[in-house]
């Protein structure tokens, strides 16, 4: 599918219906508005590489490193946005594969900081395929929310039956320290995974959407008295993930829980999900490396070194 044509088949989304005002300062998908980045991971002897980069601005990653001494062979790519963050008017795009019996980690530099916007919206397109026997890590930071935003995240991610991948979410209702108004003070968080089998057969659909307005994200069975929020999503065979799932204890402690998580089954036998909500995103974090733990144990035999757990 072309660049345009995603962005195209993102405008026609229903929750979009109330913001295709242009920005008057630059038209929306204009000259700088979008960003691309694609990255190819292949095995090549005992370790996996980038073997292919390509990136438009404001969207950068500049190289593969390798300082997970756990997992030496794993290149770790972080993704840098130049653009200080995403404004109206944004469109991106970020293609990701990994290649048959390769392994990679993607992350981003810093949060995803949704700016205020009084027109348009900022979109974003990501699709990733995980070849046969591959393994993906691929947790961006948290994404932060501003006052009158409007995002939209849209993933389409392509895995081998074999293959082991780790992708999540983490958001917040808001810049909770700047302002009372800024708690779900946003236009639009409208976030979708879709997840099918390379020969097409699809799995299940996940979508978070929140809306100015509805205030049932405030309702105590799901955000009352938390700030942050996790949907962790681990895409593996079977055997693995009842590995996986006999070793994840539900957190729930009895008095002022700083964060409370589960692990629920996936349909069709995709995997597992991770969900967490938090005072604090550092909170959500916490409940999101124990789980990638447990899934890098499981599924490689390889274990996270401490400073990813609680830094």
């Amino acid at each position: 599918m072309a660049l345009h044509e995603r962005l195209r088949r993102l405008d026609d989304y229903r929750e979009l219906s109330g913001f295709k005002t242009e920005p008057a300062q630059m038209r929306a998908a204009g000259p700088g508005k979008i960003g691309e980045l694609r990255l190819g991971f292949t095995r090549r002897g005992d370790r996996s590489v980038l073997s292919d980069l390509y990136r438009v601005a404001p969207l950068l990653v500049q190289q593969a490193l390798y300082w997970d001494e756990a997992m030496p062979e794993l290149p770790i790519c972080a993704i840098i946005s130049v653009g200080g963050g995403i404004l109206q008017g944004d469109r991106y795009t970020i293609d990701i594969s990994v290649g048959e019996g390769a392994c990679a980690q993607v992350t981003s530099q810093g949060a995803n900081r949704i700016h205020q916007m009084d027109a348009n919206y900022a979109s974003q397109h990501q699709e990733v395929v995980v070849g046969a026997d591959a393994y993906l890590e691929y947790l961006p930071d948290v994404t932060i929310p501003y006052r009158d935003s409007r995002f939209i995240n849209d993933t389409d991610l392509i895995v081998d039956e074999s293959a082991t991948v780790i992708y999540g979410e983490m958001m917040m209702t808001g810049r909770k320290h700047h302002h009372a108004s800024e708690r779900f003070g946003l236009d639009l968080l409208s976030m979708s995974v879709n997840v099918r089998r390379p020969d097409g057969r699809k799995l299940f659909t996940e979508k978070v959407l929140i809306e100015k307005g509805n205030n049932t994200g405030d309702f105590a069975a799901v955000m009352r008295g938390f700030d942050a929020f996790a949907n962790i999503m681990c895409l593996t065979p079977p055997e693995t993930a009842e590995r996986i799932k006999a070793r994840m204890d539900t957190n729930w402690p009895d008095e002022n829980p700083r964060a409370i998580s589960g692990v629920s089954a996936l349909p069709n036998g995709a995997g597992l999900m991770l969900r967490a909500v938090g005072i604090e995103s550092y909170d959500v974090r916490r409940e999101v490396r124990r789980f990638w733990k447990v899934v890098r144990e499981e599924a490689r035999g390889r274990t996270l070194p401490e400073e990813f757990l609680w830094r």
